[in-house]
C-alpha cells in the first residue's frame, strides 16, 4: 500500500510497518491510519506473525505528526466530516496498538512528533537512537497534545509530562528514556541489523504466549543496547516538579516569572509563544488524564479535538507555522489570564451521543 504512504512487509516472523512519506517527514494521513489498522488486524490473526515493527522511511524522521496541512485545508474548505474521521480513526488506532496481543517495536530513529508519538508510545517497545528528537508541540499551533497525551504525559516522572505538554520542549534519546517515553536505546547505524536479527529470531523457543515472545524481543534489543548519555531532565526534575505542580496554570506562569533561573526563563519564553487557550485546555487535559485509563482519555481527547477544530486558534496556528510560515500567530487571547475557565470547561463537555468516540 505504498500508494497511500505506508508499506507492509513480512520478514521472517515479523510484520513490518514502513511509514513511507519521507518528503513529508512521514506525516500520517487518514488513508495511512486506515491501512495500518487494517493490516494490524490481519496480522493479529496470522499465527506466522509473532511481532510487529514500525519505522519511518528516509534519514530524517520516524513520523513528524499528522497531516496538519490536510486538516487545515479541510477546515478551509468546510469539510467537517474529514476532521471528525481523522481524529476518530487515529485515536481508535492508538488504542488498538495499546491492547495489541503481539509485541510492537517502534524504531524512533529521527523526528517523532504528534501522530508519530501516537503510533509508537502505546506499543510495548520504543527504541531511540542518537538521532531521535521527540516533541509534543501542539500548543504552538493552537491545539493540545493528543493521541493519548493526556494518558502518558501525567505518567512521566513528577511533573515532566506537564512541562512537555505545555512547552512542546524537544527531547533527545537520553531524556526519552528517563521520562519513560522510550524503553531502549540503540545506535542509528545498527537499526538495519537490529531489524534483521529480529527477523531471524526464534520467538517461540520459550512458548507462544506474550511474555515468552517478549523475552526473545528483549534479548535482541539488549544485544543492540547503546548508552545514550545523561538525561538533562534528571538535573531539572526538582525545578520542574516545584514549578509545574498545582491546580492552576496561572500559578505555573507566576512561579516561572519569580524564579529567574535559566531553565525558568527558557520555559517562560516557550509558553509565551503558545496559544493561551491551548495552554489552558492542555493543563486541564493532563490533570484530568492522570485519573483516566487510555480509552477514557482518548474519548476525552476526541471531544477536545472536535471543539478545537471549530476555534480560530488552530486555524491561525497552522497558518503561521505551516502555511505562511511567518511564525507570528495572532491568538484569540492575549494571555492566559484572559481565558475564561468556563470556556475551557466547555471543551470537555460530552458530545451528542452519536458523535462520541467508540472504542
Amino acid at each position: 500500500m505504498s500508494d497511500v504512504g505506508v508499506e507492509f512487509v513480512v520478514n521472517g516472523a515479523v510484520g513490518e510497518i514502513h511509514l513511507n512519506r519521507p518528503k513529508a517527514l512521514n506525516a500520517l494521513t487518514l488513508p495511512m491510519v486506515d491501512a495500518i489498522h487494517h493490516q494490524m488486524r490481519l496480522w493479529e490473526k496470522d499465527d506466522a506473525i509473532a511481532i510487529l515493527t514500525i519505522e519511518g522511511a528516509g534519514e530524517k524522521a520516524f513520523c513528524a505528526g499528522g497531516d496538519i496541512r490536510g486538516l487545515y485545508d479541510a477546515r478551509k474548505n468546510d469539510a467537517p466530516e474529514l476532521l471528525d474521521a481523522f481524529y476518530r480513526r487515529e485515536y481508535q488506532l492508538n488504542h488498538y496498538m495499546s491492547v495489541y496481543p503481539k509485541p510492537c517495536v517502534a524504531l524512533l530513529d529521527g523526528i517523532v512528533m504528534g501522530g508519530g508519538v501516537g503510533v509508537s508510545v502505546h506499543g510495548r517497545y520504543r527504541v531511540v537512537t542518537e538521532k531521535t528528537m521527540f516533541a509534543m508541540p501542539e500548543t504552538g499551533i493552537g491545539f493540545f497534545p493528543d493521541v493519548g497525551g493526556g494518558y502518558f504525559l501525567p505518567r512521566c516522572p513528577g511533573e515532566i509530562g506537564m512541562y512537555l505538554g505545555l512547552t512542546g520542549a524537544r527531547l533527545g534519546a537520553a531524556d526519552c528514556l528517563y521520562s519513560g517515553i522510550a524503553t531502549h536505546g540503540a545506535q542509528s547505524v545498527d537499526v538495519p541489523s537490529l531489524i534483521s536479527t529480529l527477523a531471524t529470531a526464534d520467538f517461540y523457543k520459550n512458548g507462544k504466549d506474550y511474555g515468552a515472545v517478549c523475552t526473545v524481543v528483549e534479548g535482541v534489543l539488549d544485544q543492540y543496547s547503546h548508552d545514550q548519555g545523561d538525561a538533562a531532565l534528571a538535573g531539572q526534575q526538582n525545578e520542574i516538579d516545584a514549578i509545574f505542580a498545582g491546580e492552576a496554570l496561572i500559578n505555573v506562569l507566576k512561579k516561572l516569572e519569580e524564579s529567574g533561573s535559566e531553565f525558568s526563563n527558557n520555559a517562560l519564553k516557550m509558553l509565551n509563544s503558545k496559544s493561551p487557550m491551548a495552554l489552558a485546555v492542555t493543563f486541564k487535559q493532563i490533570r484530568e488524564g492522570a485519573g483516566l485509563d487510555l480509552a477514557e482519555d482518548l474519548k476525552m481527547e476526541f471531544r477536545l479535538s472536535q471543539r478545537m477544530v471549530e476555534k480560530p486558534d488552530l486555524f491561525e496556528g497552522v497558518r503561521a507555522v505551516i502555511v505562511d510560515k511567518d511564525h507570528n500567530p495572532r491568538w484569540a487571547h492575549g494571555d492566559v489570564g484572559q481565558v475564561d475557565p468556563r470556556d475551557v470547561d466547555a471543551f470537555f463537555a460530552p458530545l451528542p451521543a452519536a458523535r462520541e468516540l467508540a472504542i
